[in-house]
């Protein structure tokens, strides 16, 4: 009898010392849970070149108001409205360069770019452009055929054409949308890329991204939203 007591509350010490090694367990990795969460950048980085060189700025300062910031321009889009920075102000804007008869990249990029409209259609902060690098050919009726095709969002996903020259200037001096770091590029060159750009309230750049890449499309959300929160 006596043995059979002891052999009870060893089992019963055994079991104490088992939940507090449980316990012990999980307070570690809520407390390396902590660490992950708090370690994340304050805010995220600002662009101002093709070498896309990350600048750690903080948002309302001097440095950060006289940073690269996208220029005013003036396009039209596929309702044949006149589209200028004022249609973007006070918004995020995620944009891409695209033709309408392109056979390889553009439909898989005009795929991911509509996830992007389904994960933000009901918030106004954030909207689409999508600039043609065919202008002459992606007339606003054809931009209208190719957005009803693709269940393009009115007023939510601008596609616009307008002048070839003021087109290519912004994508390549401005937005660094090509990654041909070093290459002069002339207008008779097509530009043609697959990137995404993430532009914030303040016409900076804060993001690129492969836009055939679902793992950095899955960073573009993530992006946005940590953007919606700085602003």
């Amino acid at each position: 009898m006596k043995l059979l007591l002891e052999i009870k509350k060893y089992r019963l010490l055994l079991l104490f010392l088992f939940a507090i090694t449980l316990s012990c367990k999980e307070q570690i990795k809520k407390e390396n849970s902590k660490v992950v969460e708090t370690s994340r950048v304050e805010y995220l980085p600002f662009y101002q070149d093709e070498s896309f060189t990350p600048h750690w700025l903080t948002p309302g300062t001097e440095e950060e108001r006289n940073f690269h910031k996208i220029p005013d321009f003036e396009l039209i889009n596929q309702n044949g409205d006149t589209i200028t920075q004022h249609t973007f102000e006070n918004k995020i804007y995620i944009t891409d360069f695209f033709f309408t008869t392109c056979p390889g990249i553009c439909p898989k990029m005009t795929g991911n770019m509509a996830k992007i409209q389904e994960e933000f259609k009901d918030d106004s902060d954030v909207l689409l452009l999508s600039h043609s690098v065919m202008p002459n050919t992606d007339t606003v009726s054809v931009l209208k055929t190719y957005a009803d095709n693709n269940n393009v969002i009115a007023d939510k996903w601008h596609l616009v054409t307008g002048d070839r020259t003021e087109i290519y200037t912004l994508g390549r001096d401005y937005y660094f949308v090509e990654s041909d770091l070093g290459e002069v590029k002339s207008i008779d060159d097509f530009l043609h890329t697959e990137n995404f750009l993430l532009i914030d309230k303040n016409k900076h750049i804060r993001g690129i991204y492969n836009g055939l890449n679902r793992a950095s499309m899955a960073q573009l959300i993530i992006d946005i939203k940590a953007l919606k929160q700085e602003s």
